[in-house]
Formats: C-alpha cells, sequence, structure tokens
C-alpha cells in the first residue's frame, strides 16, 4: 500500500466563535490531482492554510507522508499528549509544501529570476549559481525564459503568477497547493496558467487545487471533493460528483455553475 501524501483527519479551526472548519477527514495519495470545489466561504482557503501551517488547526491531525504536521506526540500510559513544534521545525516541514496564492505576492522589487531564486538560497541554503541554473530551468518550464530579467511591473498578472509556480517549484516541493490562482486573472490569461499546473500533473506532481474552473477539474482532477459550511459534503472522481451528484446540495451546486 502507497503512503498517503496528505492524511487529514478530524479537521477543526475556530476562528473566534467562527467555526470554519467542522471535522474534515481527507486523502490524497501521491501523484493525484484533488480538486476542492464549493461556494465562498466553504472553508476550501482555511483547509489549505492548515495543510501547509500558515493557519493553526484548532482540534485534528494532518499528516505529511506519515510525519504529523505541527506537532509531535508523547505517550504517556494511555494518554497521547501533543506538543507544538520548534519553529524551525515547522519550517523545515512546510519546507516540502509549495504554495501559489489568489495573489501573486511576488517582490516587486526583484526580476523574475531573483524571485525564484530568493527561497533555495536564504532558505535552503543552495548557492546562486546552482539556484540561479535551476531557475534559468524552471522559468523555461512555465515558458518565461525571455521574461527572466523582468520586473513583475513588466509581467502580465498571468506572466506573474506563472513566476509564483516556478518559485514555489524551486523549493521541489512534495505537494503543491493552488489557492484559486487563476481568480485575480483576467479571462484571456486564464488558460496560460492553468497549461502550466496542467503540465505539472502530468509530470506526476502532487496537488491540491481551489478552484472555480470546472473545466479544469473535470479534466485534470483526479479526485474532487465538494465542500460547504466547513465540511465536505461529496467527494469521488470529478466526472461522477459533477455529472451525477448525490448530495442535494451538490446537485444544487452545480445546476447553477455548469
Amino acid at each position: 500500500m502507497t503512503q498517503p501524501m496528505i492524511s487529514i483527519e478530524g479537521v477543526h479551526k475556530l476562528f473566534g466563535d467562527l467555526h470554519v472548519l467542522r471535522g474534515v477527514d481527507m486523502t490524497v495519495n501521491p501523484g493525484e490531482v484533488c480538486v476542492l470545489l464549493g461556494p465562498s466561504g466553504s472553508g476550501k482557503s482555511t483547509l489549505l492554510r492548515c495543510i501547509n501551517g500558515l493557519e493553526t488547526i484548532s482540534a485534528g491531525r494532518i499528516y505529511l507522508e506519515g510525519e504529523l504536521m505541527g506537532m509531535r506526540e508523547e505517550r504517556k500510559g494511555d494518554r497521547v499528549i501533543l506538543h507544538e513544534l520548534r519553529d524551525k521545525q515547522v519550517s523545515a516541514q512546510r519546507a516540502r509544501i509549495g504554495m501559489v496564492f489568489q495573489r501573486f505576492n511576488l517582490f516587486p522589487h526583484m526580476t523574475a529570476l531573483e524571485n525564484v531564486i530568493e527561497a533555495p538560497v536564504h532558505v535552503k541554503g543552495i548557492d546562486k549559481t546552482s539556484a540561479r541554473q535551476q531557475a534559468h530551468v524552471l522559468l523555461e518550464k512555465v515558458g518565461l525564459s525571455d521574461r527572466a530579467e523582468h520586473y513583475p511591473a513588466q509581467l502580465s498578472g498571468g506572466q506573474q503568477q506563472r513566476v509564483a509556480i516556478a518559485r514555489a517549484m524551486a523549493m521541489e516541493p512534495d505537494l503543491m497547493l493552488f489557492d484559486e490562482p487563476t481568480s485575480a486573472l483576467d479571462p484571456e490569461l486564464v488558460g496560460e496558467v492553468l497549461a502550466v499546473m496542467r503540465d505539472l500533473a502530468n509530470e506526476g506532481m502532487t496537488m491540491i487545487v481551489v478552484t472555480h474552473e470546472t473545466g479544469f477539474a473535470r479534466e485534470v482532477g483526479d479526485h474532487l471533493v465538494f465542500m460547504d459550511e466547513g465540511v465536505i459534503v461529496e467527494q469521488g472522481l470529478p466526472s461522477e460528483v459533477m455529472g451525477n451528484p448525490q448530495h442535494a446540495r451538490t446537485r444544487d451546486f452545480f445546476s447553477k455553475v455548469l
């Protein structure tokens, strides 16, 4: 049996009195593209932020290839006591997960190439020559080899998002998270970003994608998870969940978006 890339067990997240995630259970296997769909406010983005440690979960467990995220377990007799990991240990775990956001978050004073080499040099300690060589390969992969010396302000939104993908890939992550990566783009630029994501999927990258792009979900997704009000309502093969939804809430959602 292949160990899951991500195992999410009974995860809850509260912001004060607001209960955003209400006992989420989910598994993503290596090489799988898992697409999260659902209405705004359903907890999809919060779930991604919990997976990569930007938010601390209120209850439950998240495992990356069998390793408990953010915590270590100590057994005392029949009891299991959880201890928060040190910042350095959390950073090491997070370095295994790449994340691409809705907004590109590129450093405006750095060229595309400099944005891509920043984390490998300063987080992983890779020498600049090797990092630059790797960055050129990644920029070519996302179709931007001719824009390496351009600053973000000189790039279109779609190009900036592709630089952001290259930047995340530069850390050689085991898992890539995409939080609505095309929602801030003009419609004519969406396709170029989805094409890069499609290529990553074809290369076997494990991905969890929050998106409203139902065509991408159907074509590229291996597993579709429909969320509403902090819970997973329905999940399965994209063609089955979208084509023959079993839950009334899922049917209502897809009747409006498809």
